[in-house]
């Protein structure tokens, strides 16, 4: 399980004055703004756009000033390979240190949604067993008992993390990632692929799917 709340993306517009430095073609600019204050690529911009970025990275550079951030809730063994991208990424996560202990624990807090039956009961029975030992800590403050959680926790719990990245970042990922064994990464790429205007920069994207 994964998803994606509050995606928000900015600067659009100086990213694209940016990329008319070089021939100091502003001039030419003709994107805008629509009426609920969505950046519009003009044909002009678009159009330059789209060739910087086939032409590959080293002059598509304008797209790593195009910046996206988003809330992304998903389970640990996800989040452990999502770190690999470190580079122009920031990301304030919800905090296990401190606040494993601070609600129950309930089934819906760990991804099962490719569980088999018996593992699905296996589950069931770390819930409760977490569930206790977090009772008994709440009661108790024993240091072991909180250690115990945070030693017990499968690697399917959920972590939420308000992440910050650029169109660069994302279509490094995608490359790297859209035929990837985890169902999750099937999910962020198709995430990806429905930010504005990612499919007409990356066409080739479309043609994959």
């Amino acid at each position: 399980m994964i998803k994606f709340d509050n995606t928000a993306v900015m600067n659009f517009e100086n990213a694209m004055r940016g990329a008319r430095n070089p021939l100091n073609s502003w001039a030419r600019s003709d994107s805008s703004y629509d009426e609920n204050g969505n950046f519009v690529f003009g044909p002009n911009d678009l159009d330059l756009a789209k060739r910087l970025c086939q032409a590959g990275n080293d002059h598509r550079k304008f797209i790593r000033q195009i910046f996206i951030s988003v809330d992304i809730t998903a389970p640990i063994y996800w989040w452990k390979e999502y770190d690999t991208y470190k580079v122009g990424t920031v990301a304030n996560s919800t905090s296990t240190m401190h606040k494993i202990h601070s609600k129950p624990f309930e089934l819906s807090d760990f991804s099962t949604d490719h569980m088999t039956d018996e593992a699905l009961e296996a589950m069931k029975l770390m819930v409760a067993s977490l569930e206790n030992i977090r009772l008994k800590y709440m009661d108790t403050k024993d240091k072991a008992l909180w250690y115990s959680l945070i030693q017990l926790l499968p690697e399917s719990y959920h972590q939420m993390r308000t992440c910050t990245m650029s169109y660069e970042n994302a279509i490094a990922m995608y490359n790297a990632r859209h035929n990837h064994k985890l169902a999750e990464w099937h999910t962020f790429c198709d995430w990806v692929c429905e930010l504005p205007y990612f499919t007409e920069l990356f066409p080739f994207i479309s043609s994959e799917e």
